[in-house]
Parts: C-alpha cells; sequence; structure tokens
C-alpha cells in the first residue's frame, strides 16, 4: 500500500462519519422546529428538550471533527503559515502534532472512556428536570469520537513526512466549496477557455455586489446613512 491509498483510505473513513452525522443538523433543525411550536402555539414544552438539543449537536460537533480535520478545515494562523515553503508548514505541522495533537487527543479517548463506562456502569440520565433523558449513549461519542480524530491524525503526520520528502504537499479528495472560492480558482485556472474565466470573474463580481448592496439595505433600515 502507497502511502497516497494509506492517505486516501483514512481520509474516506473520516469523510463518511462526517457526513452520516452531519445529518444531525436536520434532526436538530426539527427537533427545535417541532419545540417552538409546543412551547409557543400549544403551550405544552418539553422538560428535557435542552439536554436533547445538547446532546444532538455536541455529537455532531465531536463526530465531524475527523472529517474536517481530513479536508484541512480547522482554524489555524494563515498570516505566516501561508507564506512558508512546504516543507516548511510540513516541519511545523509535524512537531505541532508531536507537541499537542498527539497528547491532547489521546487525553480525551482515555478520559472520555473513562466517562463513558462509568455512565453506562450507572444508567446515567441527566438531572437537569427529574425525568431527563439518559446520557450515556451520548458520552460514549467522546472515545469514538476522539479515536477517529487520533487515526486522522496519523493521515495528517504521513502527509507532513511525504512533504518533508518531496516538497510538496499530497493531494486531497476534492469536497464542496462556497461559491467565491470555485469563483476564484476558476478565475485564475489555465485550464479553462477565456470566456468561462471571464463568466466566473464575473460571477463573483456579482455575489459580492449583492451582498455589498444588501448591507447597505440593512444598515440604511436600522437608521444608518445609505
Amino acid at each position: 500500500m502507497t502511502a497516497q491509498h494509506f492517505l486516501n483510505g483514512v481520509d474516506r473513513i473520516s469523510e463518511v462519519s462526517g457526513k452520516a452525522f452531519a445529518w444531525l443538523i436536520l434532526v436538530l433543525t426539527i427537533v427545535v422546529c417541532v419545540e417552538v411550536f409546543k412551547r409557543y402555539i400549544l403551550n405544552a414544552p418539553t422538560a428535557w428538550i435542552f439536554d436533547l438539543n445538547s446532546m444532538l449537536y455536541g455529537t455532531l460537533f465531536m463526530m465531524c471533527g475527523a472529517y474536517t480535520l481530513s479536508k484541512g478545515g480547522h482554524v489555524r494562523g494563515d498570516f505566516l503559515y501561508s507564506s512558508m515553503r512546504p516543507r516548511t508548514q510540513a516541519g511545523l505541522d509535524l512537531a505541532l502534532y508531536f507537541l499537542f495533537f498527539i497528547p491532547g487527543i489521546l487525553a480525551l479517548v482515555y478520559s472520555g472512556w473513562g466517562f463513558a463506562k462509568l455512565s453506562w456502569l450507572i444508567d446515567e440520565h441527566s438531572n437537569v428536570t427529574a425525568n431527563g433523558p439518559p446520557v450515556y449513549h451520548f458520552k460514549a461519542v467522546i472515545p469514538i469520537a476522539g479515536a477517529l480524530v487520533m487515526i486522522q491524525g496519523a493521515a495528517e503526520i504521513v502527509r507532513c513526512i511525504v512533504c518533508l520528502k518531496t516538497g510538496e504537499w499530497p493531494e486531497r479528495e476534492r469536497d464542496v466549496e462556497e461559491i467565491d472560492v470555485v469563483g476564484e480558482q476558476l478565475a485564475h485556472s489555465e485550464f479553462i477557455d477565456e470566456e468561462s474565466r471571464n463568466q466566473a470573474v464575473s460571477q463573483a463580481a456579482d455575489i459580492e455586489k449583492a451582498a455589498h448592496q444588501r448591507g447597505m439595505g440593512d444598515d440604511t433600515g436600522r437608521g444608518g446613512k445609505p
């Protein structure tokens, strides 16, 4: 198995798990809408709904961590990093992975396993309300999410090593991108014709202009000057 095959395999695991749990945002939206209807229209609020919302969002947040890492989407300080050569970036990333990432994620998995094990043993339920929902299944997400992030972190370490050897970052599988990012890439691409490039630039400019006009309209509506 080549390094690229290993990277693609790990990335695919992170992508499948991340996109599967991303559907929880739809479940969370439905739950919130139903609860708003019950609370303000039927005057029949659910006592434990806040606990359920927290567990749904927490599961979504944790289980999408590996997917975000696989796409290089976590927050980083790009002010200096983006101006570095690939080998310098890889060396810095590699040092940070060993100094902070691995110890931190190992601590997360170890502590999360302890929390989850105890929660299952005592059949833990939320104590915010008298009839709170069970939380042991939610706490089991902590070590699972940590393990997925650790696996993806191993792939990122391999990426750093490959970059140190070759001077170039290994390719990542393509994924959905924002409209302005796509427009910028098309505008600077050398593999499309001039007409398509001009069309992409025009569309990006129209989007920016519309956003600016919308923002000016909001300021006017709040009493600001147009």
